[in-house]
């Protein structure tokens, strides 16, 4: 593993175009890091058609996904990918690597072969935020902005995980330990990002068990809210959406 040089990567190319490129495989940066082999790797697929833009009105968005000296990679949520600037994917689940040049040296609760879930926010553990458990604004990953995530547009010089390498900055902090193996692999990917997500939001509502819950939108994330008021002891759930299929998929909620 040490002899490898590239990989491959899903790269952005313009709206809703991408390609899969050979890029070097990412090194580490900080004794804080470590290089994972990806296994599974989610995307927004919202990003494709360049939906997000910048608060300057899109020109600089316009630069950095265009611009091909700046290879950046879409990544989100997922099991542990390998980011590239423009590569896609946030949400990754992963091995951790070989040798121990691909385990830096600050690194004390990860060895090689550990399996692990990266959720797509990227945070160091130690700024304030953190400290309050405001990890989605850290303070200390991205300069000038509060909030760092994978292969994701203003947040930060972490390439996306739809790539067969993946670096994980402030490893200790930011990997989840899974059990060894390849089993339930689809379901822990779900919490990189969207069991997560369903789940605080639950929890911004100020729910408590014996209400009953609306969920308007039964998207992924939508659907994993409500499967988190079941789970958590709702009295009903009513889920909205005008969408016939997404619909279908919350009567099998078990």
């Amino acid at each position: 593993m040490s002899s490898t040089t590239t990989m491959k990567a899903v790269h952005y190319e313009k709206p809703f175009q991408v390609s899969v490129r050979e890029i070097p495989v990412p090194v580490i940066e900080h004794p804080d890091d470590v290089i994972v082999k990806v296994t599974t790797a989610g995307d927004d697929l919202w990003l494709r058609p360049a939906y997000v833009s910048r608060a300057n009105g899109g020109g600089e968005w316009s630069r950095l996904w265009y611009d091909d000296s700046k290879p950046y990679s879409i990544q989100h949520a997922a099991i542990q990918p390998v980011l590239t600037q423009n590569l896609h994917a946030h949400a990754n689940i992963s091995h951790v690597q070989a040798t121990k040049t691909w385990i830096g040296s600050g690194v004390t609760l990860l060895q090689k072969g550990d399996r692990i879930v990266l959720p797509f926010n990227v945070a160091d553990g130690r700024c304030p935020n953190c400290e309050e458990g405001r990890t989605a604004f850290c303070t200390g990953v991205n300069p000038g902005f509060a909030g760092g995530a994978y292969g994701y547009v203003s947040m930060g010089p972490y390439q996306g995980g739809q790539a067969q390498y993946l670096r994980v900055p402030f490893a200790d902090f930011n990997a989840l330990k899974l059990p060894p193996g390849n089993e339930h692999e689809a379901s822990f990917a779900l919490l990189a990002d969207i069991f997560p997500t369903g789940w605080h939001g639950l929890e911004l509502s100020g729910f408590q068990p014996g209400e009953s819950v609306a969920v308007f939108g039964a998207g992924p994330v939508g659907l994993m809210a409500a499967y988190s008021a079941h789970l958590r002891g709702a009295a009903r759930i009513f889920v909205v959406d005008k969408v016939k299929e997404r619909l279908e998929a919350v009567g099998k909620i078990p």
